[in-house]
């Protein structure tokens, strides 16, 4: 069994806590060879990082033993399509590694955290996390729905959080808007209604057949509008319509 010691950050470096990804086996040269998010022959590859080696190691027993995913030892954690960061709480140590992450366009990044309030809400999804579960609830079975979610592009959140993301983000200024939204505050109908419904907590195959379109468009359309307003996920997309009025 390889060492789960070897670090992915230097602190040396950084003056920050290590965060180590952590792999049983090195991932294969042809696990880095996807055709697309929505129909992959392999296994999703992820890395895992969390200051607390109790944490971490959690999480890796628990998706080790599925065949779904492939962790990556820490010379290939840069390569990895799902990175799952696992803390206590959002701090500036955790904010400055979330933000490392979200400079690789290679990896997506999920948060798996104690607590989280409001306003390390907006901040993690800034930072560009794609997903969040509560550590309570991070069992097997949802840890790996929230891995798999990410590798198709879906943005996860508990449902409490989404709506207070949403009241947080409706109550803000349109004063406030910036003047790339006055030039952009357009969406199209089925642009609108998409949103509108992930705004509801529908996941795509909800939303595919509340509007007869298939799984793959609906991904394509939400793409669309977050590739055209330069945003980093769906519930980015959310706030975004939302605080602009669009939806």
């Amino acid at each position: 069994m390889p060492s789960a010691e070897k670090t992915g950050l230097s602190s040396a470096e950084t003056g920050m806590p290590v965060y180590a990804a952590m792999s049983p086996v090195p991932a294969p040269a042809a696990a880095m060879q996807r055709t697309s998010r929505s129909d992959r022959p392999d296994r999703v590859t992820v890395a895992v990082y969390a200051a607390d080696p109790v944490l971490r190691l959690g999480v890796v027993q628990q998706l080790r033993q599925r065949p779904e995913v492939l962790l990556l030892a820490d010379a290939d954690e840069e390569r990895a399509e799902v990175s799952l960061v696992v803390v206590d709480q959002v701090d500036d140590d955790v904010a400055a590694l979330l933000d490392r992450l979200r400079l690789n366009t290679a990896t997506r990044t999920g948060l798996v955290v104690a607590t989280l309030g409001t306003g390390s809400l907006q901040r993690v999804i800034e930072c560009g996390v794609a997903a969040v579960l509560r550590r309570a609830e991070a069992d097997q079975d949802r840890l790996l729905r929230l891995v798999l979610a990410i590798a198709n592009g879906e943005g996860v959140l508990p449902g409490d959080l989404l709506g207070k993301l949403l009241s947080h983000v409706g109550s803000l200024q349109r004063s406030a808007l910036d003047p790339r939204a006055l030039s952009l505050s357009t969406l199209t109908t089925r642009e609108a209604d998409m949103l509108r419904m992930v705004s509801e907590g529908l996941d795509t195959a909800e939303i595919a057949r509340k509007t007869a379109y298939s799984e793959r468009t609906v991904k394509n359309v939400l793409h669309e509008v977050i590739t055209r307003l330069q945003l980093r996920n769906r519930a980015h997309a959310v706030g975004y319509a939302l605080r602009n009025g669009l939806i």
